[in-house]
């Protein structure tokens, strides 16, 4: 990475110098090492700085409220674009690319586009549990099954305390209708986060042969695209959207 490269050239370059004044390397050591040290974090937080507002822009364009679907289409498709041109940076700082393709990565999954989110999701670093879940679901869907089990043990295991991405796993084995398995994850999510309450419900509800509800987990289930997200209407009743 281009960032660390500079750093380690501008430590060894004021270690040497010093070495040239005469002092013994030793005594080069420590300003080059503090030297190294500053200048990339001075270089990191430069490189961070130009992602956010890559990353401010792109949002901007995926929050606006679209007056039509043709409108809505054309600002996901900039926002994508913009956050496109950060991935520029990708060589300077570490992970820069990984988070920028898991960004994408999400937004096209949850645009249905799944082969275009696959291509992402193949480039993003496995402490990121959500993209890591939402691949899994998308392996789901595909039904490549082994490769959802990799994604969603992976996603649990860098978002041990995210309950939604337990139940998600545990829901996904369920409909495969692997209820001892599902009973299994919610067990070991349980184990992990003692303290919620959601997940013990869902663990006492498969232990007593009942469905695993997916309520407590709104709204981030219905990023998930697996179930169909309600619509409020007057009157207070709930339509249930048709999949399609």
């Amino acid at each position: 990475m281009y960032n660390l490269l500079i750093a380690l050239g501008a430590g060894t370059l004021v270690g040497a110098s010093i070495k040239l004044f005469g002092f013994p390397i030793w005594g080069g050591l420590i300003p080059g090492v503090l030297v190294f040290i500053g200048t990339f974090i001075i270089l990191g937080r430069r490189i961070a700085n130009k992602v956010q507002a890559i990353a401010t822009a792109a949002q901007k364009e995926l929050t606006a409220t679209p007056m039509n679907q043709k409108e809505r289409q054309q600002r996901i498709d900039k926002g994508i674009k913009i956050l496109e041109e950060g991935l520029r940076y990708e060589r300077w700082q570490f992970l820069v690319g990984a988070e920028i393709h898991a960004q994408i990565g999400m937004i096209k999954y949850m645009m249905k586009d799944l082969d275009g989110a696959l291509g992402h999701f193949a480039k993003v670093h496995g402490r990121n549990y959500m993209a890591r879940a939402l691949e899994g679901a998308l392996h789901y869907q595909k039904k490549a099954f082994d490769k959802m089990e990799t994604c969603f043990e992976e996603a649990v295991k860098g978002g041990k305390k995210e309950a939604v991405v337990w139940a998600a796993y545990a829901w996904c084995e369920v409909q495969r209708k692997n209820r001892d398995k599902a009973l299994k994850i919610m067990g070991r999510a349980v184990e992990a986060n003692p303290s919620d309450e959601k997940l013990k419900a869902g663990l006492t509800a498969l232990q007593n042969d009942r469905k695993l509800k997916m309520k407590p987990y709104e709204p981030t289930w219905w990023q998930f695209g697996l179930e169909s997200p309600p619509m409020e209407v007057a009157g207070g009743r709930r339509v249930q959207f048709a999949r399609r």
